[in-house]
């Protein structure tokens, strides 16, 4: 673990990147998580019989990247082709709640991406997968893409503040950034500080000189794989040979790739090294010597391999180097004795750099963790701890925000991969796609809202300071208000969503005395000491203040707040704040109640069951 000092200073940098602007584009896809229990087979097959118990959604892909760049303390604008369906309604819901802007393009007839997992006593039983890459764009959607792309550009200049803009590109072969979206991203280049580029086929993006690249240990052998392809026409032919100058990287079929690659056995295993190929440590040629004809079939495989992946007959994991065949790739595992992948990774850093024009390389090694490489031969390893594979889906996409935002704050590599590492690992506690918080990574570096010298409850008299000191950190202030007099869902899923929509979540709750004025001499049912308790304890909310008046005019003016939100159902022009809100330079929003879920109805569904008679009344038994 580090030392308080070195949390401190990492604690310094994610403060640093709060309300950065970032855009993201590329493959948006709806994630599904269906769990269910299983207690008998069925009749027909072998197979269980499974009862949904619990059903949950969530942003995938380039979407969930653009979730955790807000959710880190980002400000993100996601632009992606999103199907005019059901699952696109659900994501354009996941991307309102976690506060991402969403610029993304309905595209009638072309259905959303969705992956849905079936789960039984938290084991993934398989994975539905609907969108392919053969779901083109039509001229109009790629036109109306690009208008977005430059719309939200200068949209999100226009809010930054003078900050400079970055770019995240999620390319997972699924149709989202065509040719002409390729060549308007390459083309406009200047116009983003910070590039980050996480895509299936790298080969696709030469010419765009990302600041980091970040592929996987697959995607990364693919790449070199394919640059060795271009000198032997599919023979087999050393990768060592291969030079920035000669590369021949034309774009291969769309490919779902494998982001998801399991080390494991493949059937049908892989050959040797090619002919003369030097061993990657040692230096020695293959055995065989040069001029020896490779020998046919399945040769001796040394090292675990991978699953096959479509477009490609197999990604085979040897000990013979990096090779093509005339059937697919094969990539060092093991190198001889003692070598892995990441000392692997390692030794091809100079070439990923020279194949894609990046300033950083950030191989990804799933449970092993990564390797992190600067163009001035800075090297980083970090290290992750394994977890079941429902646990890790979209720590990828929690490890490319930070890594993003923290190059972006100009921090130095070193630092960007120890972040960028920490927030994928302390996403992966459960199962569900994974999204880091920003007060996450601050508690786990020791940084917390608390111990940075705040309570959560405050009082009247300390709310001008504070809200001073968070302005001068750059940070957007949400504030709310109400009686919060038995809390219930809908206020969690209130206050829930009030939090995405900035930095920092006020709640001002009215003292007993106001609530007797406003709502009758019975209430409140709680006293305002264990309403504010209650809230406090929020996940949500980041300080709570008690006001006797029965309108919070005073503390709007005092927090001047960038969003105050009301609940309910009716347009933020009825809100009676509105006026006062507008005038001292922040918006309104208003966001709908849960249906049935209120603390009117909780209390008269008590008093309700209070006057009931009870069984054995009148009967001289107890009841």
């Amino acid at each position: 673990m580090a030392g308080a000092a070195e949390e401190r200073r990492l604690a310094t940098v994610v403060e640093s990147w709060q309300g950065r602007p970032v855009l993201v584009v590329g493959d948006a896809m709806l994630d599904e998580w269906r769990f269910a229990e299983s207690e008998r087979l069925c009749r027909e097959a072998p197979a269980p019989v499974l009862t949904l118990r619990r059903r949950i959604s969530a942003a995938g892909g380039a979407a969930n990247t653009a979730v955790n760049v807000a959710a880190l303390g980002g400000r993100a604008v996601l632009v992606a082709p999103v199907g005019a369906d059901a699952a696109g309604d659900e994501l354009h819901d996941c991307l309102d709640r976690a506060g991402v802007w969403d610029r993304t393009v309905n595209q009638h007839g072309r259905p959303t991406p969705v992956k849905r997992r079936m789960l039984a006593g938290n084991q993934i039983l398989l994975r539905e997968d609907s969108g392919e890459p053969d779901d083109a764009l039509d001229d109009d959607g790629v036109a109306r893409l690009l208008t977005a792309l430059h719309c939200a550009t200068e949209e999100l200049r226009a809010a930054s503040g003078g900050q400079p803009l970055t770019l995240v590109v999620c390319d997972y072969g699924l149709g989202a950034l065509p040719r002409a979206l390729r060549a308007w991203l390459v083309a406009n280049r200047d116009r983003y500080a910070t590039v980050a580029l996480d895509a299936h086929d790298l080969a696709d993006w030469r010419g765009l000189n990302p600041t980091v690249v970040t592929p996987s240990f697959a995607e990364a052998t693919r790449l070199l794989a394919r640059a060795a392809a271009g000198f032997g026409g599919g023979n087999r032919t050393s990768v060592r040979a291969a030079t920035a100058g000669d590369l021949h990287l034309d774009p291969a079929e769309p490919t779902d790739g494998p982001s998801e690659l399991v080390v494991g056995a493949a059937p049908g295993g892989a050959g040797e090294r090619a002919p003369g190929t030097p061993h990657p440590t040692s230096g020695a040629p293959s055995a065989d010597g040069p001029g020896t004809p490779p020998t046919e079939g399945p040769g001796p495989v040394t090292g675990p391999t991978g699953e096959p992946t479509p477009g490609e007959d197999r990604v085979a994991l040897t000990g013979d180097g990096l090779s093509v065949t005339g059937t697919g790739v094969t990539v060092n595992a093991v190198a001889g004795e003692g070598v892995d992948r990441a000392v692997l990774a390692e030794s091809r850093l100079a070439e990923l750099h020279a194949h894609t024009g990046a300033d950083v390389v950030a191989v990804t090694l799933d449970t092993e963790g990564a390797v992190v490489g600067g163009a001035d031969g800075v090297r980083r390893r970090s290290h992750s701890t394994p977890v079941p594979a429902s646990h890790a889906v979209g720590a990828g996409d929690a490890y490319l925000a930070a890594m993003t935002l923290a190059l972006a704050a100009e921090a130095s590599l070193p630092t960007a991969a120890q972040l960028a590492q920490l927030a994928a690992t302390i996403t992966v506690s459960d199962t569900g796609t994974c999204v880091c918080r920003r007060e996450d990574l601050l508690d786990a570096l020791g940084a917390g809202a608390d111990e940075a010298g705040h309570s959560t409850l405050i009082g009247t008299d300390e709310l001008a300071a504070l809200v001073a000191e968070q302005r001068r950190a750059g940070r957007s202030i949400v504030f709310t208000n109400g009686c919060f007099d038995v809390l219930h869902p809908g206020h969690v899923r209130y206050l829930t969503q009030a939090r995405a929509l900035g930095d920092l979540l006020i709640v001002a709750v009215n003292s007993d005395g106001s609530v007797r004025r406003l709502k009758g001499t019975d209430r409140p049912v709680n006293p305002v000491e264990d309403r504010t308790a209650l809230l406090a304890a929020l996940e949500c909310v980041d300080h709570v203040v008690v006001f006797e008046e029965d309108s919070p005019a005073k503390l709007i003016e005092a927090v001047r707040p960038d969003v105050y939100v009301k609940g309910g159902d009716y347009p933020p022009e009825m809100v009676p704040e509105a006026p006062l809100v507008r005038r001292l330079g922040g918006q309104v929003r208003t966001l709908g109640y849960v249906p049935d879920r209120s603390t009117s109805a909780i209390i008269d569904r008590i008093r309700a069951q209070s006057v009931a008679p009870t069984v054995g009344e009148g009967t001289g038994r107890p009841t």
